[in-house]
């Protein structure tokens, strides 16, 4: 009995965040959406209250709630309450289809669903078919449509309630959240996220990205996924910071807010960085308040960090790598770093170790590449319901991101490419990100993906799909002379296509799969 209430007064767990920094924060604004002020002591009681509602539903530890919808500020409140009673959140992107939500649906077995009314259609048509329990369904009312009765409305759950809280024991390595992998590759994978990776994963981004409760953040990505929600906000709810949240991004709105709000910090995968630069309300002179910007999510090409460093001498730029199953930081490449090593993905992030190894489980020395492993308390707890993925990751002691790359004398990390990315052209090895690298340099391209399609003489072809800046005319001939100038003859693309954009998921990743299956004939 003893033992247990030490492990309880020693508790550091997930679901303790509001009421801590609402002792420390108290009236100060926590988060502002849509004009609406939250501080850290409303949304404390806010997640309290909706916890209560959760567990008078029925919820209990170990069950499953999924959440679709947009950015609101309802979106972190309602996973804290959900750590609360040891249930595990689930939130899902709402871009997808009928199809892809109800095979997200079949795979989790959610007890509740927490939707917003905009995509209630998409989540009516994917329960059609389910072969279990119907989930309990709640309807997030953020743009006043009318929803049929069967919906819930979540409005309800923050009514003040005399329900008393279970006294749930919590454990740091118990699963509290499920992340689906983006699925660029393949079907998505339910990656399980404990309170323990999660809290240490804070810890990084703190120590490593500078941050302070004196920030004045935007968060524009959709915090389904893991780097806005864990990487950002979450810290910020921590740290005493206030959030400003956007619905989806809109460069121009951005751009005013940090103007108007005097934002300090700003995350951008590299597709929305390069949007903000070619903005119309683009202006260096009114972003004087920001100092700290984030990016990552994918590789940002060499070229627009040296432009946005050379339009935005005054900020420093962090660049975050990683993926879902860390958490998601794994290294760091920090602001005084991107003058020598802007095309290196930086060091180890505090609390991770990391190494390069080959297929035999040898790690190798630097200079060589191999495959990108970790070790760190940041890691997934496992992929849900799947053994064989388990395996395949996680081997010889380490977790297998992925990832080629290599180690230079100093100690930085270079991607070298996702190893499902490389193109085998004529039975050579051609990273993609390289080519992508060289193309991007040409003046006048916006954006480039570079992927194999199959090939009747070198099996897989090079291929190379160019987004050229408005009114901006290129042609072939032209980019393939530039490559031959800076490229081996077997790594130059032996397709070139020319379109007005790339299909890239929510968090600004571009859908590669897709392409392949556009212009593989």
């Amino acid at each position: 009995m003893i033992k247990n209430d030490i492990q309880r007064a020693r508790r550091m767990h997930i679901a303790d965040i509001p009421t801590r920094s609402a002792q420390r924060f108290g009236h100060k604004t926590a988060l502002v959406d849509q004009g609406q002020r939250i501080s850290f002591s409303e949304f404390d009681r806010y997640v309290e209250q909706i916890a209560m509602h959760m567990h008078a539903q029925g919820l209990c530890k170990g069950d499953k709630i999924m959440l679709f919808s947009h950015n609101c500020w309802q979106f972190p409140a309602i996973l804290y309450a959900a750590a609360r009673l040891g249930v595990i959140g689930v939130p899902i992107n709402f871009m997808l289809n009928v199809k892809e939500v109800h095979y997200l649906l079949q795979h989790a077995q959610p007890k509740m669903l927490v939707v917003e009314d905009d995509l209630c259609e998409v989540m009516e048509q994917a329960l059609e078919k389910i072969d279990f329990t119907r989930p309990k369904q709640v309807v997030l009312d953020l743009n006043q449509r009318t929803i049929s009765a069967q919906w819930k409305n979540f409005e309800e759950y923050l009514v003040q309630t005399e329900i008393k809280l279970p006294d749930v024991e919590l454990h740091a390595d118990d699963a509290i959240r499920m992340m689906y992998t983006s699925g660029t590759e393949s079907l998505p994978k339910g990656v399980l996220l404990s309170s323990e990776a999660l809290m240490s994963q804070y810890t990084s981004c703190m120590v490593e990205g500078k941050m302070s409760s004196n920030d004045r953040e935007i968060h524009a990505f959709p915090m389904y996924h893991c780097a806005q929600l864990d990487a950002f906000l979450n810290v910020d709810l921590i740290l005493g910071a206030t959030s400003y949240i956007f619905r989806r991004f809109e460069p121009d709105a951005v751009l005013e807010m940090i103007s108007k709000e005097k934002i300090t910090k700003l995350f951008c995968p590299p597709t929305a960085w390069i949007a903000l630069l070619n903005a119309e309300k683009f202006n260096p002179v009114e972003l004087t308040s920001l100092s700290k910007a984030y990016y990552g999510a994918s590789a940002m090409p060499k070229a627009v960090i040296e432009t946005l460093l050379e339009k935005l001498p005054h900020i420093g730029f962090w660049q975050f790598y990683g993926q879902t199953e860390m958490a998601p930081v794994a290294t760091v490449l920090h602001p005084e770093d991107h003058f020598e090593y802007a095309d290196s993905v930086g060091k180890p992030a505090f609390n991770v170790e990391t190494q390069i190894m080959d297929e035999h489980g040898v790690i190798l020395p630097q200079g060589e590449i191999g495959e990108i492993v970790h070790r760190s308390v940041h890691l997934t707890v496992g992929y849900d319901q799947n053994d064989e993925k388990n395996a395949e990751s996680f081997k010889y002691g380490w977790f297998h991101s992925g990832d080629l790359g290599y180690f230079n004398e100093q100690g930085y990390l270079y991607v070298v490419d996702r190893i499902k990315d490389m193109v085998k052209s004529g039975g050579e090895n051609v990273s993609t990100r390289e080519v992508e690298e060289v193309i991007y340099r040409i003046e006048g391209v916006k954006e480039v993906a570079v992927f194999g399609t199959a090939h009747p003489r070198w099996i897989e072809a090079v291929t190379a799909v160019v987004i050229p800046h408005q009114n901006v005319q290129l042609d072939e001939k032209m980019i393939m002379k530039f490559c031959a100038q800076h490229l081996s003859a077997y790594k130059m693309p032996k397709m070139i296509y020319f379109d007005d954009v790339l299909p890239k998921n929510a968090s600004g990743k571009i859908l590669k799969r897709e392409l392949k299956q556009q212009f593989q004939s």
